[in-house]
């Protein structure tokens, strides 16, 4: 039911709703008295009783017109229902009542009799009316099949505590005895109501006030029978009054307002039922087993009402576990389809391209495998959200699969990766197909003025003597997508032996670089960074280097950017800062004013331990804060967040400085230089390098001097290595140098000659060759 139905039911006539609001009272002061009248034994209790429940039943039977005229159409075939209901249980107790009157004891009569069945069936049928009863035939005759499971399995039961107490003669009468099951039929529609709520649905006030009446009336009846199986029924006394409450409690139920469900409009999968509720229309057959043992008599025999009730439990029994192995195929269809599906492209998954793949491999054929992955996907999540992604995703790989046609097997084997395989075919064969599917990518003239058609770049593997089994083949892909990639995006490559042993080698060098910092396999070099005036050695910048135990030595450039991808980078980081740190306060003494300069990594800024990295560094070596430059670039101080600049100002309020190392080639932007807590600005050795030879690059350098002075921000140019060069930027102003011409990366203990060196003030000549300081 949707919050538009309910707001329709809502605003229905006042008129009406006072209407029913009387008719409820009345019926409940019908009731009422009744139960006073009862009590008390007044005279004419029985045709108090009998009136009483005939007027409340009347009532009832127009309050559910009433809401089913009120509420929402989806409701409106459940109230009618209850409301023949009510009217055929006002017929069948004036018929009762009647003759009663004009006959002596009971009345068992056929049509009294009929009456009831069709109550009982038109009183079923409003259940499975409910909005949360079974949608299905399957589903509406399973939860039938369980209310006549626990009905058959009380016959056996009642038999044995009541039906076997009756009379001879009254075997006679099977109206009579018919009549006598009614608490079974109650208990009946009582187990197929619990099933039709279902675990976790929105049952509403309505089904449960149901549930109530429905129990009332199985109370009401099962006295009816204890006592006319013993011969003291006698209308008139006060648990009558039990038949016309149930009958008030559907009018409560009338005036309670509908659930609300929106299983229609999100698709949610249903909650597993609680085991209770499974288990429940089965548990009066143990009993029911039980019952027919000991209602056996002294020769052996089963009395034939029990025979005959058992016989059809077990008939009903193998018509549900019919049901229900049925169900079981059919899910097991489902969850193979779940298994080996994606649910938003409808694609093979990537569980059922690797069973696929291995059977191929068995066989004679020719075996190629196309690795496919989208390029920049993840932006187009990150720019219009998932759903936008979802749905691109989904249109994208209907155009993969109508490439590949009948040619080739395609799945989703990941996110945004795709794989095809190929089988048979002539040697051309995945090339063509990659081409196809490169050519079906490209955005129309539409989606180019989107921006959200994301290339792809494919990796090529054919199964070879080279490759022990499928997940070797699907590796070399893997690594042929890589180099498709590094080749520059849409595009494909098919894997060779130097892709192979590149891909090797980097592995290695990874494997490799975990054990290089516990292993004492890194070291430091320091390159000064001089005063241009002077000569003197402000400062030195920490380069890290790696002895490799079989390789040699490594620069940075090899395996800094590895660091980088694999996280490597955090832990070398903690060990370049601390070591820095070290080094600095050995040249404490010979350069009292000379800092240590450490790059950071963009991951590293963005860790919230970096402040107690850095002050455990500085405090551990009793190195004072101020000494310590971190130099970070461009594009990190950028990408970072607030909290980002907001760790960068506590590190400035420590006393540590704060570096913009290579600028000029990132997002050189005036509005950043306002928020980032910077001391000093590096120029980029890019455009140290043509200072002399272009007048550009003289007039950017001259630029960022001006712009750092502005800012109060002191500048190093950086990769100064000749003359020239020293004197172009010498005259342009800039304080502070580093670069080959003052100095190559060097140990620590020759920087402290250095340093020792540059202490007097006066600088007689800078040679290309190093630093010669007197």
């Amino acid at each position: 039911m949707s919050r538009r139905d309910i707001g329709q039911a809502a605003a229905r006539s006042p008129r009406k709703d006072r209407a029913g609001r009387v008719g409820l009272v009345g019926a409940g002061a019908v009731v009422a008295i009744e139960a006073l009248w009862l009590v008390l034994g007044l005279p004419a209790g029985a045709l108090v009783g009998d009136l009483g429940a005939i007027t409340v039943a009347g009532w009832a039977g127009v309050a559910c017109v009433g809401a089913a005229r009120r509420q929402p159409v989806p409701l409106r075939r459940f109230w009618l229902l209850l409301a023949a209901t009510m009217a055929l249980s006002l017929a069948g107790r004036a018929l009762w009542t009647s003759q009663r009157l004009l006959g002596e004891g009971l009345p068992h009569l056929l049509p009294i009799g009929l009456i009831f069945a069709a109550s009982l069936l038109t009183g079923t049928g409003a259940l499975f009316c409910w909005v949360t009863a079974p949608r299905t035939t399957v589903g509406r005759l399973r939860t039938l099949l369980d209310g006549v499971i626990v009905g058959l399995a009380l016959i056996p039961i009642g038999w044995l505590l009541t039906f076997r107490y009756l009379m001879m003669t009254d075997s006679d009468e099977p109206l009579r005895t018919a009549g006598l099951l009614h608490p079974m039929f109650d208990l009946m529609q009582l187990t197929i109501l619990i099933a039709v709520i279902g675990p976790g649905r929105p049952a509403g006030r309505p089904m449960a006030l149901l549930g109530v009446s429905l129990t009332v009336r199985a109370i009401a009846d099962s006295v009816y029978v204890s006592l006319v199986v013993a011969g003291t029924y006698q209308p008139g006394t006060p648990f009558d009054v039990l038949w016309p409450l149930s009958y008030l409690l559907i009018m409560v139920a009338t005036r309670m307002p509908p659930p609300y469900d929106d299983s229609a409009e999100e698709a949610v999968d249903a909650p597993l039922p609680p085991w209770w509720r499974v288990v429940l229309p089965y548990l009066p057959v143990g009993g029911a087993i039980a019952a027919t043992m000991l209602a056996r008599d002294a020769s052996g025999h089963t009395p034939l009402p029990v025979f005959l009730a058992m016989m059809a439990l077990l008939a009903t029994l193998a018509l549900r576990q019919g049901l229900a192995a049925n169900e079981n195929l059919r899910l097991v269809a489902r969850l193979r389809q779940l298994a080996y599906v994606d649910q938003l492209t409808g694609l093979p998954n990537r569980l059922a391209f690797i069973r696929r793949l291995r059977g191929a491999l068995r066989g004679a054929n020719r075996v190629a495998v196309l690795l496919l992955d989208l390029d920049g996907f993840k932006q187009v999540n990150d720019r219009f959200g998932h759903t936008t992604g979802d749905t691109l995703l989904s249109g994208l790989s209907r155009r993969m699969r109508r490439a590949v046609g009948d040619d080739a097997m395609i799945a989703r084997i990941g996110g945004d990766e795709f794989a095809v395989l190929v089988t048979g075919g002539r040697p051309a064969m995945p090339e063509r197909l990659a081409e196809r599917l490169l050519a079906a990518l490209q955005p129309s003239p539409g989606e180019e003025l989107v921006g959200v058609h994301p290339s792809a770049s494919i990796g090529i593997a054919e199964y070879g003597p080279q490759h022990l089994s499928h997940t070797d083949l699907l590796r070399d892909a893997d690594i042929a997508m890589y180099a498709a990639k590094a080749a520059g995006k849409s595009a494909y490559r098919r894997s060779t032996q130097a892709l192979r042993e590149s891909a090797v080698s980097r592995a290695e060098l990874i494997a490799d670089l975990r054990r290089a910092v516990d292993e004492e396999q890194l070291h430091l070099e320091f390159q000064p960074i001089v005063d241009l005036a002077t000569g003197v050695v402000r400062s030195a910048e920490a380069l890290v280097r790696w002895r490799h135990p079989r390789l040699g030595l490594l620069s940075p450039a090899r395996f800094l950017p590895l660091a980088e991808e694999t996280g490597l980078i955090l832990p070398i980081d903690r060990w370049v800062i601390h070591e820095a740190c070290r080094a600095a306060a050995t040249w404490q003494d010979r350069g009292p004013s000379a800092t240590v300069a450490v790059n950071i990594a963009a991951a590293h800024l963005r860790r919230p331990d970096l402040i107690a990295t850095v002050t455990e560094a500085t405090a551990g070596a009793g190195l004072a804060p101020r000494a310590l430059t971190l130099e970070l670039t461009e594009s990190a101080l950028i990408e970072g967040s607030d909290a980002v600049l907001d760790r960068l100002g506590q590190l400035r309020e420590l006393g540590i400085r704060i570096a913009i190392d290579d600028f000029g080639t990132g997002y050189s932007s005036l509005s950043y230089l306002h928020r980032i807590p910077a001391t000093e600005l590096k120029i980029d050795r890019s455009f140290v390098a043509r200072i002399s030879e272009d007048t550009r690059a003289y007039a950017t350098v001259e630029m960022v001097n001006r712009l750092a002075g502005a800012f109060d921000l002191g500048v190093v140019a950086e990769g100064v290595e000749t003359e020239r060069q020293h004197d172009a930027v010498a005259a342009i102003g800039c304080l502070q140098g580093q670069g080959y011409r003052y100095g190559r990366p060097t140990a620590l203990a020759e920087l402290r000659g250095v340093l020792a060196k540059s202490a007097p003030s006066r600088v007689t000549d800078v040679p290309e060759s190093g630093l010669t300081l007197t």
